[in-house]
């Protein structure tokens, strides 16, 4: 696949076939996303690539520990949960309309929604889950550095025929992901993702997300 039919095939996929994923691959795109550019070439991310009955201890716990209503139910970082204003609010309320109508979910129940959000922690039935993590000591400028390393092996992933869905959720309840990974203290836990064949038969799978055209958020100078 062309990198440009990759750009436009990618989108997130939110239900996933049980086909196993076969480590080699998983290494393979992991390599290739560590060509990702990193500004002075520190390369800051660090993963952690779950499967089998590690992933489904940690979906376990993770669900059990939620249920609880804990402390820890935002990032360790500071960080917005949603938009605040237009246009970024009308866009992030187009994009849940869309896909809630696609699972059939009517606008005010509260309960399917807490049960579709907790799908999150399922990686969405995905085989395989990777989590991300960062050393604290490390500025913003890093957490753009992690983002074009998850972009890219999400391409990579794509041009596989594997589908993706990077999820901000996982750095919700880190003190239990913290705790099944073993991740240390040091580390901030930045996001998941979910990594698998993904279900063609699935109508949320279907959702194609807007995007505005250029001349909507880029200005040309010297042109």
């Amino acid at each position: 696949m062309l990198l440009s039919d990759a750009l436009r095939a990618r989108r997130s996929i939110r239900a996933f076939r049980p086909d196993p994923v076969p480590e080699a691959l998983v290494r393979e795109l992991l390599e290739e996303a560590s060509r990702a550019p990193s500004g002075t070439n520190i390369q800051p991310w660090k993963v952690h690539v779950v499967a089998g009955e590690v992933r489904t201890r940690l979906e376990r716990e993770v669900l059990a520990h939620r249920e609880t209503n804990p402390q820890d139910n935002s990032a360790e970082f500071p960080r917005r949960s949603g938009a605040r204003r237009d246009p970024y609010l009308t866009r992030m309320r187009t994009l849940g309309k869309a896909m809630y109508g696609l699972l059939e979910i009517p606008k005010g129940d509260q309960a399917a929604n807490w049960r579709q959000w907790g799908r999150n922690y399922q990686f969405f039935d995905a085989p395989v889950g990777l989590i991300f993590t960062i050393d604290k000591d490390l500025d913003a400028m890093s957490f753009l550095d992690i983002g074009m390393f998850i972009q890219t092996l999400m391409l990579s992933a794509t041009g596989r025929g594997l589908g993706t869905c990077a999820q901000g959720a996982w750095n919700n309840y880190w003190t239990v992901t913290r705790r099944v990974l073993e991740v240390p203290v040091d580390q901030y836990i930045v996001c998941g993702l979910s990594l698998g064949w993904p279900d063609e038969t699935a109508a949320v799978n279907g959702l194609a997300a807007d995007r505005e055209p250029v001349e909507a958020f880029a200005v040309f100078h010297g042109f």
